[in-house]
């Protein structure tokens, strides 16, 4: 059975809640998902599920050192447009592959498995370079200052992790509420190595941008 956890806590991705090794770290995915809170009247228009509401999910790859050392290049793509932090240590909708070709992100989508995943960052952990410890999931929503849009209007927000065999290691909820109000991006959880083991953590912490680069200079400098 699947661990529910809780802000803070932190769990053993090979292992299942009795401490057992069963769970096949070749291939996880890291799944996100959320609904937007309905609202009536003109609101509830604006900001019903069938209205544009773009959360990203991106994550970063840091060494020993708790930083991303590998920011990537800068390329112009055929129809001029500018592409920065592309294949390097960033994992986001303009750079959805990692050069090593063992973490990658699979777009928009709906899974049908449990009630679905928006979004999929998927990490061969048991394959990933010993020079990267840990793994940093963050989810930002698109354009949300511009668009007056924050997780204070999201419900049934979570990250789950899922082995390569569809077992369900562990999921983590976080619905929105009043302390989520303004916030337009989200630090949401973390996976880490330990004594040889991956662990994954449940962070949860709101930031006020809706850009991920005000949170990758955390991880930068």
């Amino acid at each position: 059975m699947a661990i529910n956890l809780q802000k803070g806590q932190t769990i053993n991705l090979r292992k299942n809640d009795q401490g057992e090794d069963v769970y096949d770290l070749s291939k996880v995915i890291i799944g996100l998902g959320w609904d937007v809170r309905k609202q009536g009247g003109f609101l509830g228009k604006l900001f019903s599920k069938e209205a544009e509401y773009d959360l990203d999910a991106v994550a970063f790859l840091l060494d020993s050192n708790g930083k991303v050392a590998n920011l990537g290049k800068t390329v112009q793509t055929n129809d001029g447009r500018q592409l920065a932090l592309y294949q390097g240590d960033v994992i986001y909708f303009n750079s959805m592959e990692h050069p090593t070709g063992h973490i990658w992100l699979t777009g928009d989508n709906r899974t049908g498995a449990g009630d679905g995943d928006d979004e999929q960052i998927i990490v061969k952990l048991d394959q990933l370079d010993q020079r990267y410890q840990k793994i940093v999931f963050v989810v930002t929503i698109y354009q949300g200052r511009k668009n007056n849009q924050h997780f204070g209007m999201i419900d049934n927000a979570f990250i789950r992790a899922v082995d390569a065999r569809g077992k369900e290691i562990t999921k983590y909820s976080l619905s929105g509420g009043a302390g989520m109000n303004g916030m337009c991006s989200m630090v949401f959880a973390e996976a880490y190595r330990h004594n040889g083991d991956w662990k994954f953590r449940a962070i949860g912490e709101p930031h006020q941008t809706d850009s991920f680069t005000d949170i990758l200079k955390d991880y930068t400098r």
